[in-house]
């Protein structure tokens, strides 16, 4: 009798060691499948925003990723996705500069990286493109004459841009700071 409860007392402890890996496998799996939950929400936020589908899955598939960096195969294993559709996305992210592609390490094989700053970067780029644009507006207004109906919507148009280039620059500088003082480990508001 005491050989049967001691018998059935390991088994018992037996079963227990092995519920937590069951449980730490029920929760990776829980995991992976939020990440992939986060990963659909993000990509369809950013395409609400105006981003292609393929890109925004990739880039947020990239950003959710441990690393910041995978490669197209993995990229494709995650998103289910053809090789095809994600080297058009990483096209299209690289033409926007939200990643960069590099060699893996003795390898042939490309691996895609998403920056930690590519947000600032991508604002920062903005510089270009507003100034551009207020230098069309500027030309349209001209072109137009000052009191036409277009000529006051093309103005208050320019109007805005101009305020954004101005703030811009505040802006990203605060961001700077602030982004340094998280690094640090700690953020003084």
């Amino acid at each position: 009798m005491a050989d049967e409860h001691h018998s059935a007392h390991e088994q018992r402890g037996r079963q227990e060691q092995e519920r937590p890996a069951e449980r730490r496998g029920a929760g990776e799996r829980r995991g992976t499948e939020a990440v992939g939950e986060f990963v659909e929400r993000f990509a369809a936020q950013l395409v609400d925003a105006g981003m292609p589908r393929m890109p925004s899955r990739v880039f947020a598939c990239l950003l959710a990723s441990e690393t910041g960096v995978l490669t197209s195969a993995e990229l494709g294993e995650r998103l289910q996705i053809s090789p095809a559709a994600v080297s058009g996305a990483v096209r299209y992210l690289s033409q926007v500069n939200m990643l960069s592609r590099e060699r893996e390490p003795g390898s042939r094989r490309d691996r895609y990286r998403v920056h930690s700053d590519q947000w600032y970067e991508a604002l920062a780029r903005r510089d270009n493109v507003l100034s551009r644009w207020e230098a069309t507006l500027r030309e349209g207004l001209a072109s137009l004459g000052d009191t036409s109906p277009a000529a006051h919507r093309i103005g208050e148009t320019l109007a805005f841009f101009e305020f954004m280039q101005g703030e811009l620059g505040g802006m990203m500088e605060r961001w700077r700071h602030h982004r340094d003082q998280l690094r640090e480990g700690g953020a003084d508001d």
